[in-house]
Formats: structure tokens, C-alpha cells, sequence
């Protein structure tokens, strides 16, 4: 389980609900960064990867949520977003929600609502970073591999046998049971399947 403080990104123009949504957060155990701006936000970014989310009005002073969502799509590893969105902006939630945004919140903002958006948008960062994890270990074990042993890797994921394999490439049965005794090890894979996820998430990241 991953027990670091997750970071919330309070971007809200109004400063007494910014403090307001800031300290009822805070009391929750959320570390806070609050912006009033979408200028505020690109000057002072949220590190890549930390894991949170952020809590998004719609209606900035500067630019919309809706450019600064546009332009985090362009970031590394963007945290998650939770809309925030008077009555009169719905239409434009339902635009943020089609461009990603995880869940889409009223104003004004019952506590309970905002907290149970909150944590299912760190569980999704939670995911995404776990995935990212596990993808970037895969990928220093990969790189590892001889070329042959890739070659090995993307026919036994396929669903060859041994036999499939070796005749494909031109080398024994015994040869290609070897090949695959050092995939596993160097990958760190468990068992076929487990092979399999892990060369998922590699392609995924290609």
C-alpha cells in the first residue's frame, strides 16, 4: 500500500472557497496546493507523477479548466481531475469529463461528495502509478535481453510452442527452452502468464 501523502491541486479563481475547499481538505489528511489561476498552475506545476489529483474549476479568470486540462494532456504523467463547475457550466463538465476528467462536481461542494471524488481519483492515480512502476522495471529488464531472446519473448507471448519457436528461428527445441529459462529469470516473470502482463504493459508504453 502506498502511505504517501497524496497531493491535492486546489485551481480556483474565488480566494474564500479556495481557503474554504483548502481547509476542509487539509483537516482530511490531503496535502493542499491551491492556485487562482490557470497561470498560476503552469508556472508552478505539479511535480510529474505525484500522486493526487486535482480539483479543477471551470470558469478561471485567465484561461477556462478546460485550456489548462487541453494543455496538461501534453504534460508527463498529468494527475487525475475532479471538475468543479457552477450550474450554468455543465455543458463544459461534460466536455472535461469526455477529455478525461474522472468525476464532476456542483458548487456548492457537500463534503462528503468532494471527499468520495477526491479518493476515487487518488485511487486511479494510485493505479496509474503502480503501472507506471512496474512498466519501467519491465523495461530495465528488457533492455537486458539479447536479441534473440527478445525475439524468443514476442513468439512465446504470441502463443507458440517451443517447437513453433524453434522452427520459426532456426535453432533446437532445447535451445529455445534455454532462451526462455533466461527470459524468466532476467525478467523477473513468475510464470507464463505473468510474462504475458508484463509484456502488456511494455507494449502499452510503446
Amino acid at each position: 500500500m502506498n502511505n504517501t501523502v497524496a497531493v491535492i491541486c486546489v485551481v480556483e479563481d474565488d480566494a474564500s472557497l479556495r481557503q474554504a475547499l483548502s481547509r476542509v481538505l487539509k483537516a482530511g489528511g490531503f496535502e493542499v496546493r491551491a492556485y487562482g489561476s490557470v497561470g498560476e498552475v503552469l508556472l508552478d506545476p505539479p511535480a510529474a507523477g505525484c500522486r493526487g489529483c486535482m480539483l479543477l474549476d471551470l470558469c478561471l479568470p485567465d484561461a477556462s479548466g478546460l485550456d489548462l486540462q487541453h494543455a496538461m494532456a501534453r504534460w508527463e504523467n498529468p494527475p487525475p481531475v475532479v471538475v468543479l463547475s457552477g450550474t450554468a457550466d455543465v455543458a463544459d463538465g461534460v466536455r472535461a469529463m469526455k477529455r478525461g476528467a474522472v468525476d464532476f462536481l456542483c458548487k456548492p461542494v457537500a463534503n462528503a461528495d468532494l471527499f468520495c471524488a477526491v479518493e476515487h481519483a487518488i485511487e486511479l492515480s494510485t493505479h496509474k502509478q503502480e503501472l507506471r512502476a512496474r512498466r519501467l522495471r519491465f523495461l530495465a529488464c528488457y533492455e537486458k535481453l539479447s536479441e534473440r531472446e527478445r525475439q524468443v519473448l514476442d513468439l512465446v507471448v504470441a502463443g507458440h510452442t517451443n517447437r513453433e519457436i524453434g522452427e520459426r528461428l532456426g535453432i533446437a527445441e532445447r535451445t529455445v527452452k534455454l532462451h526462455r529459462a533466461h527470459i524468466m529469470e532476467k525478467t523477473g516473470a513468475q510464470s507464463l502468464p505473468d510474462l504475458v502482463r508484463l509484456s502488456d504493459l511494455l507494449r502499452d508504453a510503446a
